[in-house]
């Protein structure tokens, strides 16, 4: 039986707004699905450009229990458009939804669609990503301030390469270091995210590590450069699946050292509505210099190097069991 709305926003019926979407803890009180659409319905003129052309995936959120949506789901309304691509590591078709408009976005809203994820290359270009990106995690138990020397240092790197790249938080632990590139190759821009990574690491070796394996890491920052190409990176104003319902912020560099990221929330939306977007601070796209591509071919793919050394290092242990 269908469920009478309690609210209709541009044709979308919005359902048991007042319903707790996610618990609280000692810090923040329980949210409400309502603050998840308001705080959507707000932001949408800043983040539906940033949805806009790229396939969607999304965190939802029902009860205590979260999880990945790819697929549009079944029920979906026809008006939302949807982009198919083959998935090879599940071996089937997956329906992207397409989210370029209000109403589109509200109705994820009424799903409980927490989380907005999207990769840096558009549907109707899946070989050219559109941004180079740096995700920047701490290490565990620490709070922004070594994360925010690791940033200044990835902006030093991608200032001398010709860049002004933008910062933002994750809306998690971390900060994302962006900045818009003109078309260049999959492989090209996953080479010159490896060589960023490296050269910020070679400019502050004692706080940030670009050692894949957790284990690895000594208590350093990652320089993660695995974000490229078709690897998603939460949207700019996205909410993301905790206490409080935290949101990827765009910030200033000079205010990052007062930055507190689980305090930037539904319920502050000062923090992200005024001053710049994340389009306006992106600025406009710039080519990667052919040097950092160079150096970026002669650094090995992270993913790949990890998962030689595990086996290496499982072998080497069941050799010491024997």
């Amino acid at each position: 039986m269908a469920t009478d709305p309690d609210e209709v926003r541009d044709g979308v019926g919005l359902t048991h707004l007042d319903q707790e979407l996610l618990a609280g803890d000692d810090d923040h009180p329980p949210v409400t699905k309502r603050a998840l659409v308001d705080h959507l319905d707000a932001v949408a003129d800043r983040i539906l450009p940033l949805l806009a052309g790229r396939p969607l995936s999304v965190v939802r959120a029902r009860g205590r229990e979260r999880f990945m949506q790819k697929n549009l789901p079944k029920g979906a309304p026809d008006w939302i458009r949807s982009v198919t691509f083959w998935s090879e590591s599940s071996q089937r078709d997956v329906h992207y939804a397409l989210v370029e408009d209000r109403a589109t976005l509200l109705w994820f809203a009424n799903q409980r669609a927490v989380e907005y994820h999207v990769p840096l290359t558009l549907a109707a270009d899946p070989g050219t990503p559109t941004h180079l990106v740096l995700d920047l995690d701490p290490p565990e138990g620490s709070d922004l301030r070594p994360v925010v020397t690791a940033a200044r240092a990835v902006r030093e790197v991608l200032r001398d390469a010709g860049f002004d790249p933008a910062v933002k938080t994750s809306g998690a632990k971390g900060l994302h270091v962006v900045t818009p590139i003109r078309p260049a190759s999959m492989e090209d821009v996953h080479a010159a995210t490896r060589a960023v990574a490296a050269r910020a690491e070679r400019l502050e070796p004692e706080g940030t590590t670009t050692a894949f394996i957790r284990a690895d890491r000594g208590g350093k920052v990652f320089l993660d450069a695995t974000r490229a190409g078709n690897a998603t990176v939460v949207a700019a104003y996205s909410t993301r699946a905790r206490p409080g319902l935290p949101v990827s912020c765009p910030c200033d560099w000079d205010d990052l050292d007062d930055v507190v990221p689980s305090e930037i929330t539904v319920a502050t939306p000062d923090r992200f509505l005024r001053g710049p977007s994340w389009v306006e601070r992106l600025g406009e796209p710039r080519a990667i210099p052919d040097d950092l591509v160079e150096e970026g071919h002669t650094i090995p793919v992270a993913r790949v190097t990890a998962m030689h050394e595990g086996k290496r290092r499982k072998r080497a242990a069941a050799r010491d069991d024997d």
